[in-house]
């Protein structure tokens, strides 16, 4: 909400010398969110004043129109010489009257206007525009659609014209909470300034309204849930080329609204005062009684932005013989807009349910002035004073024959006022100060709350406080008008924590291995898209495309809760090549979503008690299955390149590697061996297994994924089920925190094998052999070499193994780590028909 500090001034006597940052400052005291001081015009220099158009003589041999003319502003130039300016603007005639700004003067921006030649012809100022005053379009303000702001003939040559068009002003730009939808006008903020100073409120809602009678325009509200009052007032015989005031225009303007017609404008300017959106019919295009009810499956409606909508049946409309002619407080229809000849309008004050507002206009993603108020609440008492105010103002500014007519329209469906019962040492338990009877009484009163009772309080709120509903509602205000900074702050007595969990000290020590492996952690947003599952290759039927959806997604592309971890790093891994950051090496743990087979409807739980314990398991049934995964991606160098020697790009090895790296930390052992798997490349793929259990996935990405997503060549992947890993260990009775081994101070015994195998033997099958064979004495096994070729035969590979040996009591005798050695790969030839290379 836009606040000029000159439109406020109107309904509170703030002090002579205060700013608008000193008006801002107790808002803000108060709880209010001002965002911004504007200082309009701060840098505009006179002088700036009204002239008249005496001459114009059109300039020749231009390519675009040059006009001299000469223009009379009385003794501001201090001869009473006429000035001769050049303007290229075409929307202005003889005695027209203008805004002109003369040698000397300074425009919004630091423009200075001096005297000169241009196209041939002597220029003494400027005659100006709304854009180059600082007040917006130049199609506003009266100015023949748009350009050169033209002047209402009454106003004297001469004249000061920044006072005339206000341009000096500060603006309050207030952030207005869901709960605070009453400071949505300036009635609203005067209230809270008054307040904060302490002085008397001029209320603009305190009008003599007529009181309703039979001969109003026909109104019939069938859908009572949805509208609490509707007012109906006609004026007739207004002037259809009746501008708006200068001034009127002016605060529309400042207040962060466009100036169309005078019927627009009056209606914005209420609602901006009062804050009871209005709207503005031309009676002529009405045909019969205006109704209220919800929408019929399939009706359509052209709104005035030109778009045609398909209506919902929950959908509150207005409505006349002809069907729907708008969407009930959110936006009007183009059928009975105020054209350029309309006369005769009917104006609307309806109070609309809050809900089903915000609702039609998130629907059909159609946000307007009227609906963000609506949203918020609208005071139901505003409705009558609201329309009293705009036929005044369009009797006063339509026009000689602008008359309001008799009839007074009112539909209401009153309420039962809220009240509230509470004790009144209750804000003083809340705040942890005290507050006397009095103080507690009068504050609540200052807001607009009728207060009886001593100690036990009945308090009934107005009515343009739907926001408080409960005791704690009435304590808060107590403690805001007292000031907040009167609350003492004390920390609550927390006791002595337990530590971490034995799931996060596990979750942390994976984080800090990969980290210490070079890899930086991300997070990312846990949503998801069809468009980058497809992307992935992943077949209809994968267990990946069953996604949660979102009944509110932040995003219509991204509908699903992930089911990977990989969408979001891939994404981050894109962002950071694309941003230079070619060597990346990013992981990121949390948990994925995947919903159950059965997939139950969750329980509506209660809001007045604690739920039972049946119903706290009936919703944790409903919720998907959330594994706790670990992933990470890698692109570009991984060990970088200087003057020691050429790098080393990543590879699939490194993402297995950080599969290993994980499962070290936790203590538990990995088997890996070839498989197939989107979106990994099928040559270049490694299932990650702990006993007969898959945990996860690591290799080098499929060039048609890598592609799609507009990843690095090669780029390399891995992810881990973080659960499966860690109760594999305990099926299998291993320790979550791994064991430091025993070091033994005797020496090493080294022995290399080098095995020839079929090409399709796993390379985790021999391994798995050697070390069962090689026994206690084996203290590592490494593959440090495969070869293939002619020399061993085609369809054959050879593996060379180094393997360690140390005893932990002795230093072991050669025929002891040959016998050792021997056992291994006698082992390994039984199980996979390996050969020793060489025999």
């Amino acid at each position: 909400m836009r606040v000029p500090l000159s439109w406020l001034r109107e309904y509170v006597d703030l002090p002579a010398g205060e700013s608008g940052r000193d008006v801002a400052d107790k808002l803000v005291a108060l709880g209010l969110e001002v965002e911004t001081v504007d200082q309009l015009g701060s840098d505009l220099k006179g002088p700036l004043v009204v002239g008249q158009v005496l001459e114009i003589e059109e300039l020749e041999g231009f390519k675009k129109p040059i006009r001299f003319c000469r223009v009379d502003v009385g003794d501001a130039n201090g001869t009473g010489e006429p000035q001769q300016i050049v303007c290229g603007a075409t929307n202005f005639d003889v005695d027209d009257k203008v805004v002109v700004i003369l040698p000397g003067g300074v425009l919004p921006g630091g423009f200075a206007i001096s005297a000169r030649k241009t196209y041939g012809k002597p220029s003494e100022g400027m005659i100006c525009s709304a854009r180059e005053l600082g007040m917006g379009d130049d199609a506003a303000s009266n100015s023949k659609a748009g350009g050169i702001i033209v002047l209402p003939i009454e106003v004297e040559v001469g004249a000061d014209a920044i006072e005339l068009l206000g341009l000096v002003d500060e603006v309050l730009d207030i952030a207005v909470t869901p709960d605070r939808g009453y400071c949505l006008s300036l009635r609203g903020v005067a209230r809270e300034a008054a307040i904060a100073y302490g002085i008397p409120l001029r209320d603009p809602a305190l009008l003599d309204v007529p009181a309703p009678n039979s001969y109003g325009y026909p109104v019939a509200v069938e859908a009572a849930d949805g509208c609490r009052r509707f007012v109906a007032r006609t004026v007739v015989g207004v002037d259809p080329a009746a501008p708006s005031p200068l001034w009127l225009q002016r605060r529309v303007q400042m207040a962060g609204m466009r100036p169309i017609s005078l019927a627009v404008d009056v209606t914005n300017y209420v609602m901006l005062e009062l804050g009871q959106p209005l709207h503005a019919y031309d009676r002529g295009a009405l045909q019969g009684t205006i109704g209220v009810r919800r929408a019929h499956e399939g009706e359509k409606l052209t709104t005035l932005d030109g778009v045609t909508r398909v209506l919902d049946r929950e959908d509150l409309l207005i409505t006349d013989n002809s069907g729907p002619i708008g969407l009930a407080g959110v936006m009007g229809g183009t059928t009975t807009e105020i054209g350029p000849e309309t006369s005769d309008i009917v104006i609307e004050a309806a109070n609309f349910d809050p809900v089903s507002i915000a609702r039609t206009a998130r629907r059909h993603k159609l946000g307007s002035e009227a609906s963000r108020r609506f949203e918020r609440g609208v005071d139901p008492e505003a409705a009558r004073a609201a329309a009293q105010r705009a036929v005044d103002l369009l009797v006063l500014l339509g026009g000689e024959g602008a008359v309001a007519e008799a009839g007074v329209t009112e539909v209401d469906a009153p309420r039962e006022p809220v009240r509230i019962g509470m004790g009144v040492d209750h804000p003083t338990n809340v705040a942890g100060i005290a507050y006397t009877a009095e103080t507690v009484a009068q504050r609540l009163q200052e807001v607009g709350c009728a207060v009886e009772g001593i100690d036990a309080l009945t308090v009934t709120p107005p009515t343009w406080r739907p926001d408080l509903t409960d005791p704690n509602d009435l304590a808060e205000e107590v403690i805001r008008l007292e000031g907040y900074d009167r609350v003492p702050s004390s920390l609550p007595q927390v006791p002595a924590g337990r530590g971490l969990t034995p799931a996060q000290r596990l979750r942390r020590r994976v984080g800090r291995a990969l980290a210490g492996d070079g890899y930086t952690e991300v997070l990312n947003y846990p949503f998801v898209g069809d468009a980058v599952l497809d992307a992935f290759g992943l077949d209809p039927s994968d267990p990946r495309r069953a996604t949660v959806k979102l009944v509110n997604p932040i995003s219509d592309e991204e509908p699903g809760l992930r089911t990977t971890l990989l969408p979001g790093l891939l994404t981050a891994l894109r962002r950071n090549v694309g941003r230079g950051n070619a060597d990346a090496a990013l992981f990121e743990a949390g948990l994925v979503f995947r919903p159950k087979a059965e997939r139950p409807v969750a329980p509506r739980l209660p809001v007045d008690r604690r739920p039972t314990d049946a119903e706290l398991a009936q919703l944790a049934d409903a919720l998907p299955d959330q594994p706790y995964r670990v992933a990470v991606v890698l692109a570009g160098e991984r060990a970088p390149s200087g003057w020691w020697g050429s790098g080393r790009t990543e590879s699939w090895a490194d993402a297995v590697e950080a599969a290993r790296t994980v499962a070290r930390a936790v203590g538990a052992e990995l088997t890996v061996r070839q498989d197939r798997h989107a979106p990994w490349h099928p040559g270049r793929c490694a299932v990650l297994l702990v006993g007969d259990t898959v945990v996860g996935h690591a290799g080098e990405l499929h060039p048609r994924v890598v592609k799609a997503l507009q990843l690095p060549e090669r780029t390399s992947a891995m992810e881990l089920d973080l659960d499966l890993l860690t109760a594999s260990q305990d099926a299998q009775g291993g320790e979550r925190l791994a064991a430091a081994g025993r070091i033994s101070a005797f020496p090493v015994a080294t022995q290399d094998v080098a095995l020839i195998v079929d090409a399709a033997v796993p390379t985790a099958e021999v391994e798995a052999a050697l070390r069962e064979g090689a026994g206690e004495l084996l203290e590592s096994l490494r593959l440090f070499d495969v070869f293939t070729g002619e020399q061993i035969g085609g369809g054959r590979k050879s593996l060379a193994y180094a393997l360690r040996f140390r005893a932990a009591d002795r230093t072991l005798t050669a025929e002891e780590s040959t016998a050792a050695r021997d056992a291994a790969v006698a082992l390994a030839a039984e199980r996979t028909g390996a050969v020793l290379r060489g025999a």
